[in-house]
């Protein structure tokens, strides 16, 4: 490991992991995801639902985007694994859980999480601390970006197979990172074994976002700014689509936040649905 001193997780991945923990906890099921392990792995305190940040009201359309963007990988992973694909990369897992959820899925697959190494060795001892543990075909990737270390050459180290399809996973990322460095991550992806899968979320300008979600993206993004992690990139859906292709995809296409409502929210009665301000980028090599 490249750095054996454990750190906590940042506050963006310690928020998502009890957003998905307040789903089943608030909302009535149907529920779109069902996590409370990231809870534990988290252990927040007992007053952890009487953070400002978990009003359940207030914050409800960002629940409801975290839970929506982890089915909807969930899905896919389950899709290609049907397919035969048999690698799944995380890039920045923070507390992701989907190897602990869905072990009968996450079994046939080799999974490779990739963050940085004080968080994820943090998240390897807590994991080991439950009684998790560490199974044969997860792989904790510890890559130090704020220095340059390239993710693909410490994957291949941690077994990855380049020759084999994959499907590579970028959730909550590209908003803190420039242009330049999400068009580094298409083009390492976009070189990746034919049949190889990217799914990346992005932040829309707020423009494109549904007038009555602007004042919670404008309030995200203040809070990111105040917590040293701002907000630095924004993309419309054909922007995005650009650079994928630029990249190398031949086939990319958006999947819209809209479209994740009406697959994963309709019909439900409590008026649940995720934020406008989130879509994915889904494209294939």
């Amino acid at each position: 490991m490249a750095d054996e001193q454990s750190e906590a997780p940042d506050s963006t991945a310690v928020r998502t992991a009890l957003w998905r923990a307040m789903h089943v906890r608030t909302d009535p099921p149907p529920h779109v995801v069902e996590d409370e392990i990231g809870l534990r792995i988290a252990a927040p305190g007992a007053d952890w639902r009487d953070r400002p940040d978990m009003d359940p009201h207030a914050t409800s359309t960002f629940r409801a985007a975290m839970v929506a963007r982890a089915r909807f990988i969930e899905d896919l992973i389950t899709e290609q694994a049907d397919r035969g694909v048999t690698q799944y990369v995380i890039l920045g897992a923070g507390l992701d859980t989907f190897a602990q959820r869905k072990p009968e899925i996450a079994a046939r697959l080799r999974i490779f999480e990739v963050d940085q190494p004080g968080p994820q060795a943090w998240k390897r001892r807590r994991l080991v601390e439950l009684g998790y543990g560490i199974p044969e075909w997860l792989h904790l990737v510890p890559v130090d970006f704020e220095v340059g270390a390239s993710w693909p050459d410490q994957l291949a180290a941690a077994g990855f197979d380049p020759g084999r399809p994959a499907v590579v996973v970028s959730t909550g990322v590209t908003m803190y990172l420039t242009e330049e460095a999400t068009v580094a991550t298409l083009r390492q992806v976009a070189a990746l074994a034919p049949g190889s899968t990217l799914a990346m979320t992005f932040l829309l300008p707020a423009e494109l976002v549904d007038a009555a979600d602007r004042p919670g993206l404008r309030a995200s993004t203040e809070g990111a700014r105040a917590s040293a992690t701002p907000f630095i990139s924004f993309y419309t859906p054909q922007d995005m689509l650009t650079l994928a292709r630029e990249a190398g995809f031949k086939d990319a296409r958006h999947v819209s936040g809209a479209s994740l409502a009406g697959r994963y929210f309709a019909g439900r009665t409590d008026g649940l649905r995720p934020s406008s301000g989130e879509d994915f980028l889904l494209a294939a090599t």
